[in-house]
């Protein structure tokens, strides 16, 4: 069944109660939140935890080692795809969301109480990494999940701008990363924060994990999901079917997702060590004007969102990549001035683009996919992408400066990544966003021609 076929079907779907949307949504948005704040709190505290794990008379050489962990990361979530997109295709949307943000908690919590280099030796970096390692695991199912879930469990003219809180949340868990590790470099000395602070902001992973496994807790599979498993449709081998029937659904998201990744986690994780190490901004500062920039990308989300069920995800995805290659390089010369100021209006200015290249995917990709390989092929291509640019970006980004001396090299990754994406984009026919515009904009027509919510 071709991805449009499948559409066809989506439409006589049983009806949405409004209470399971909101839960769908809500719970969508803050598994994110917390994917995100657990994934991103390491880099903003990376300058100070790479002399407690990875000590060395050359501080560059420490924060190479820290964000070289960083990375590692990234190496187990296609692991993580496979295993919950089997999980979430097999058995259930539910249970998949349900064990990955649990997993992403625990991880998280625990770094928050390992002990330094300096108390147990190697073992501290070693066990570092084994927790980074579970944390890149979690990952590899949260966002395809919610994605998937989201875009399941809601009418489809209300999929883009429902979807657009997906990243809603997951830029709130950078934002709130950020203001947490502010609050706590501001209320600490440097030897206090080097000391214990670090581990306060992982610590806090703990609550947030209980909110989100209350709300998952309380959701339903999708109407989609429950009546596949009454009828015994269910996949025996969802990811080989993903590759077999969807092998070039799975390319295009692997390369709309290089670009995404690679420009995000430039934004989000490097241009805090940027600003700090390179400029020579203070931490507490630089922990702010990162929180500033992403409420900014976040106000922009759900408009983002709106623009895609307006105008189709595929166009605007093409105008996010096309606008943050051209703007990058000039973005990267205004934080270059040595004025804090101008730093901020040029990771601001990243950051609200930012928006028009994430919210999109959240109905461009789940429609590439058919209902029963959905969260496996999504996760494929989601966490190859992400793992290809995410996770190498910031090293790379680091080394480029360290290698050439010149601050603004980052830029010409981005530009890179942008091409790939929009190559990746043109791939994909044209029609996406019209069949995307038809089923937003209207409402569907049951058999006897009357108007049938969904």
């Amino acid at each position: 069944m071709r991805p449009v076929e499948a559409e066809a079907v989506e439409a006589h779907q049983p009806q949405f109660r409004p209470q399971a949307v909101r839960r769908s949504a809500l719970a969508g948005a803050i598994g994110n939140l917390i994917e995100y704040y657990d994934f991103s709190v390491y880099g903003y505290v990376v300058v100070v935890i790479a002399p407690q794990f990875f000590p060395s008379d050359d501080p560059t050489t420490s924060t190479l080692l820290a964000l070289a962990v960083f990375g590692t990361a990234f190496v187990p979530k296609l692991v993580g795809g496979v295993f919950f997109g089997w999980l979430g295709d097999r058995v259930s949307r539910r249970t998949a969301l349900v064990s990955s943000v649990l997993c992403m908690g625990v991880a998280a919590s625990v770094t928050g109480m390992l002990p330094t280099y300096h108390q147990i030796g190697v073992a501290a970096p070693a066990l570092l990494v084994v927790t980074r390692l579970v944390q890149g695991f979690s990952t590899g199912g949260e966002a395809a999940g919610s994605i998937t879930y989201v875009y399941e469990s809601v009418p489809s003219r209300r999929r883009a701008v429902l979807g657009s809180l997906n990243y809603v949340g997951s830029n709130l868990g950078f934002v709130l990363a950020a203001i947490i590790t502010g609050g706590v470099v501001a209320l600490t000395s440097k030897e206090q924060m080097a000391d214990w602070g670090w581990r306060i902001p992982f610590l806090v992973a703990v609550p947030l994990t209980l909110l989100c496994l209350w709300a998952r807790l309380r959701l339903e599979d999708t109407p989609e999901f429950t009546e596949a498993a009454r009828r015994s449709s269910l996949p025996n081998a969802p990811v080989r079917e993903a590759i077999a029937t969807h092998r070039k659904a799975v390319a295009q998201v692997v390369g709309v997702m290089i670009a995404q990744s690679g420009c995000m986690f430039l934004a989000l994780t490097y241009l805090n060590i940027y600003l700090s190490n390179e400029l020579n901004y203070s931490a507490e500062l630089v922990q702010w004007l990162s929180a500033l920039a992403g409420l900014a990308g976040v106000v922009l989300m759900v408009p983002a969102g709106w623009l895609a069920g307006r105008y189709g995800p595929r166009r605007v995805l093409l105008v996010g990549f096309l606008g943050m290659l051209v703007i990058v390089y000039p973005a990267m010369l205004m934080m270059g001035r040595n004025n804090l100021a101008l730093a901020g209006v040029g990771q601001v200015v990243v950051m609200m683009w930012g928006a028009i290249i994430q919210a999109p995917v959240a109905v461009l990709f789940p429609r590439l996919f058919e209902r029963r390989v959905r969260f496996s092929g999504m996760a494929l291509g989601y966490n190859i992408g992400t793992v290809l640019a995410g996770g190498t970006g910031p090293y790379i980004a680091a080394y480029l400066v360290a290698a050439t001396g010149n601050v603004q090299s980052p830029s010409f990754c981005v530009m890179a990544v942008c091409a790939i994406g929009i190559g990746s984009l043109l791939t994909i026919k044209k029609t996406v966003d019209k069949e995307y515009l038809h089923s937003s904009l209207q409402v569907g027509m049951d058999r006897t021609g009357s108007i049938a919510e969904h």
